[in-house]
């Protein structure tokens, strides 16, 4: 067998005929027939056919031929692996075939694979093959950044159709949303302030996130605010997001007791959905006192009450693991102040320049600083501090250690007793996926960008990481391995490029042990060969040096 080739000319323009063809013996003569047309094919897929021909009766002649290159390929394997993830979930379909949409991608990518700044983000495409593996063209840092602003004015239709793709069209019944901050590196961010931080970097300004989920903690929708917004003041702006975008209506909002309040109650009312809450302690304390509530009522495991004129539901629990540790807790504040009065006691009788009215300042501060003011009662005689417990107080205080009251409209026959309670506890759902966002391997913080469309797409990018980071948490439940450790074993799976002339692929080779494990429980086979695009992948200092040594 053998290729037959043929060239014409027409106007100018060359055409080429290959002919798939073999030589057999007829009667004494060698006669050819043709078994196929692959004028189709490419100049380098025919170089190629015909040299396995040539040495089809020896392939491994092929490894010493020297028209033929091996070289160390890509990490080409974890990028294909979350390009498969990214499709499936609908990201990649929600983002566009575009070249921002590409780089989008990428972007997410990168939040999974080995975080860091934008920069990082280039120098690991030129290793990581996500050029070949995405079929984008060259990129540098400030095309990254020109994307986040991207993905900023394509957020909500971006949400939308992801909203739509996993919900079937159904909708769901109910959504989860809390709140966070997020501290900043520098001053110079547009939406930076100094707010509530729940970061602990003190000095730091920040911003506030608030993330919707779905009930079994999808995120459908994050919104990033100035770092000083009180956390009420993002509910609008969700019920806003659910009504104009998603366009569903028999919704129910599950919300903490900072955040929905009786003025956002209402505006989910005015808006044709629902809440499921919870109250603080003065408003417990509040229908205690007007004999709505009971404190017999929390020894019962679960107690509803119903306001029949307003059709709200009360349901009441305490947690006697969660008493037994406030009660622990509240004890060894108390033990810590006044080995705290020892100790300034201690110094006052040993000090030539005691200053008293410095020392009760101190220590008036560390009780409020403790929030034992209204149990602890300081006094000084003769230069000698004394704290006494009020244990009046300190019984009022105790009342209800371990008590919590949940606060819904939702009609008993859509939600019972226990499936309210139920809903409410799945709010730690979205606080798994704050935690994940900023403690674990997707790095939201620190947030370097300034740009108030940049860090809206910043944190966008993280959100639908985090929705690839689930699928892999869920995938890889049954092998034993975290999804950061998943991800860096299937990072070592590199290509070989094997070079003919001045053509070139990209070979995969077949994974076993724990990468081959990955990839079965996530249900994802590797191409055996895909396209080597050489790709030159870098900074934009590097491009802007090439262009003058060029020029």
């Amino acid at each position: 067998m053998y290729i037959d080739t043929s060239k014409t000319t027409i106007n100018g323009k060359t055409y080429y005929r290959y002919l798939f063809r073999e030589s057999y013996r007829e009667d004494g003569k060698v006669k050819n027939r043709t078994l196929g047309k692959i004028s189709k094919c490419s100049a380098t897929e025919v170089a190629a056919i015909k040299l396995a021909l040539k040495y089809k009766d020896n392939l491994s002649a092929l490894l010493h031929v020297e028209d033929v290159e091996l070289h160390e390929g890509l990490r080409v394997g974890v990028v294909y692996a979350i390009k498969t993830l990214a499709e499936r979930l609908g990201i990649s379909k929600a983002l566009g075939n575009s070249r921002q949409g590409k780089l989008a991608l990428w972007q997410i990518m990168a939040r999974l694979i080995g975080q860091g700044s934008l920069l990082g983000a280039v120098r690991m495409a030129a290793s990581y093959g996500a050029c070949d593996v995405l079929e984008l063209e060259s990129f540098t840092e400030d095309d990254l950044y020109a994307n986040l602003g991207w993905l900023t004015q394509n957020q909500e239709r971006i949400e939308t159709e992801l909203f739509k793709h996993n919900s079937a069209g159904a909708g769901p019944e109910l959504l989860l949303y809390d709140v966070t901050s997020s501290y900043l590196e520098g001053m110079e961010n547009v939406l930076a302030a100094f707010g509530y931080n729940r970061d602990g970097k003190k000095g730091k300004k920040q911003i506030v996130i608030g993330l919707m989920c779905t009930a079994d903690g999808d995120p459908v929708a994050v919104r990033v605010f100035a770092g000083n917004t009180g956390d009420k003041s993002t509910v609008a702006e969700q019920i806003r997001t659910i009504a104009n975008n998603f366009g569903i209506k028999e919704i129910t909002m599950v919300g903490d007791k900072g955040m929905i309040k009786s003025p956002q109650a209402k505006e989910l009312t005015e808006a044709g959905f629902h809440y499921i809450t919870s109250l603080s302690k003065p408003e417990i304390k509040t229908l205690l006192k007007a004999e709505v509530l009971q404190m017999d009522f929390f020894d019962t495991d679960l107690y509803e009450v119903e306001n029949t004129t307003d059709g709200v539901r009360y349901v009441l629990r305490k947690n006697p693991v969660r008493e037994t540790e406030m009660a622990k807790n509240r004890q060894e504040r108390v033990k810590k102040i006044q080995r705290f009065v020892e100790e300034k006691n201690s110094y006052l009788a040993g000090s030539v320049k005691r200053d008293n009215d410095v020392a009760l300042r101190f220590l008036q501060k560390k009780i409020n600083q403790y929030k034992l003011n209204d149990v602890l009662e300081l006094t000084n005689e003769d230069w000698v501090f004394k704290v006494t417990v009020n244990e009046e107080m300190l019984n009022e205080t105790a009342l209800l250690d371990g008590c919590y009251v949940i606060k819904t409209d939702v009609k008993k026959e859509i939600f019972s007793t226990k499936e309210v309670h139920d809903r409410y506890k799945d709010l730690a759902k979205v606080e798994h996926a704050f935690r994940t966002f900023k403690q674990s391997h997707l790095e939201i913080r620190p947030v370097h960008v300034r740009t108030e469309a940049s860090t809206r797409g910043h944190v966008f990018a993280v959100m639908l990481a985090y929705k690839i980071e689930r699928q892999l948490s869920e995938l890889w439940k049954k092998c034993e391995c975290t999804v950061p450790e998943g991800i860096d074993e299937l990072g070592a799976i590199r290509s070989t490029i094997i070079t003919l002339k001045e053509a070139s692929c990209q070979k995969i080779p077949q994974s076993k042990g724990l990468a081959g494990e990955l990839l079965a429980a996530a249900g994802i086979t590797l191409p055996s060969i895909i396209e080597a695009r050489n790709v030159d992948v870098g900074s934009a200092e590097k491009v802007l040096k090439l262009y003058f040594i060029f020029d």
